[in-house]
């Protein structure tokens, strides 16, 4: 699936527009100045006169793609002169804000024919377009990412979680004789991965829960919105933006427990799972316009109606008589805690694409967010339970 033929110039000619990427601040400083036959004053602008005529010298030595993004750059100025470090960032493969909309202004010289108007695709490629399609609104971008798409690496984070997931929960229904409704088994909270309010001290709780699941109806349910929505976006996105949304959500969604439903355990992956796919349809609706994903209404509507029945089935569960009095069965606080995380920093990684996160005034807003509401959950944590004398269930 990674390697596929050339794309159709309309294709690579627009692709190459935001072929784009950031360098090192170490490669910055070294850009070299411009040519003193170009920039005889050193200001660090070439005329566009010039600039063509440089041009026209080296055509033959440019790629014909590249060659028209910089006639685009240049008929983009209309002040008669380019930053030559626009000019660098272009030939170093460096994306830049300034670089990038003097692009989309001088994008009218470049074919708009449509990426889903491509003919002949194999396979792979038209699997490529479609994740392009259900994950970015904007043609620009999905042209990029479809000519820059290597399958390399694979969408590693995603399916490792998921496998590691499944795993945990045959070896459980193995050793307790149980797969249906697993909680329910007198031994399920004994596991050392399930976060357990009477042993919040360990930490690592907060973040193994997601290995353990109530039963094979709320794993079923979690792992088919996690492949279907995960993966298309951790291809997009990368492991580490998407492994971000993930565990963010999940260690939100233990601590909203801990915070708000103080005397129950939680099991299972929904705090991520949430996150990512309330982020995704958050995206879809802000950029409603843009995103022309093929039957966006009712593909929003399965996602909202299998949240909404793992959501149901886990407030069902809750107030269900547990099966190890006075302990009650999982909470359900975890899936608000991921929405919560979704729809603030899961929306602002989808948005940014082709910018970095750190670059966004937005993106700190919601880590400072964040981060406020971990520390303030943290200090609940030590001091909350012994102010209000709570009564905790006893220990597994």
């Amino acid at each position: 699936m990674g390697e596929h033929p050339s794309p159709g110039p309309a294709v690579a000619a627009c692709a190459e527009a935001e072929r784009i990427e950031e360098l090192e601040p170490e490669a910055e400083e070294q850009l070299p100045a411009a040519p003193e036959d170009f920039d005889p004053g050193n200001t660090g602008y070439i005329s566009t006169g010039k600039f063509r005529s440089l041009l026209e010298s080296h055509s033959s030595k440019l790629d014909p793609h590249k060659r028209e993004v910089l006639l685009a750059l240049a008929d983009s100025h209309a002040d008669g002169q380019i930053c030559y470090h626009d000019f660098i960032s272009l030939m170093s493969n460096k994306r830049s804000n300034s670089f990038r909309q003097a692009i989309l202004q001088g994008n009218r010289r470049l074919s708009s024919k449509a990426l889903l108007e491509e003919k002949g695709l194999s396979l792979s490629q038209r699997l490529i377009r479609h994740v392009a399609y259900e994950t970015l609104p904007r043609e620009i971008d999905r042209k990029w990412y479809y000519d820059s798409y290597t399958c390399c690496p694979p969408p590693w984070f995603m399916i490792t979680v998921t496998l590691l997931e499944v795993a945990f929960f045959l070896y459980n229904g193995v050793s307790l004789g149980q797969f249906v409704l697993q909680v329910t088994h007198p031994r399920y909270l004994k596991n050392s991965l399930v976060y357990h309010p009477q042993l919040r001290a360990q930490a690592w709780r907060y973040l193994t829960y997601i290995f353990m699941h109530a039963g094979i109806e709320h794993l079923g349910l979690n792992v088919v919105l996690q492949l279907l929505v995960g993966v298309p976006l951790e291809m997009v996105h990368g492991a580490t933006r998407i492994g971000l949304v993930y565990v963010a959500g999940v260690v939100a969604g233990s601590l909203a427990v801990s915070v708000a439903d103080m005397t129950a355990p939680v099991v299972g992956s929904s705090g991520g799972v949430y996150a990512l796919v309330s982020a995704h349809l958050a995206n879809i609706v802000m950029n409603w316009s843009g995103m022309k994903c093929q039957f966006k209404l009712l593909r929003m509507a399965v996602a909202l109606i299998c949240m909404s029945m793992e959501f149901g089935r886990a407030v069902w569960l809750r107030f269900h008589p547990s099966a190890y009095p006075p302990c009650p069965h999982p909470s359900f606080m975890a899936h608000l805690g991921g929405v919560a995380v979704g729809i603030t920093l899961g929306v602002v990684v989808l948005r940014n694409y082709e910018q970095r996160l750190q670059d966004q005034s937005l993106w700190w807003i919601f880590v400072a967010m964040y981060t406020v509401f971990v520390l303030f959950a943290v200090f609940w944590n030590i001091f909350a339970y012994t102010l209000l004398d709570l009564k905790l269930p006893p220990p597994p």
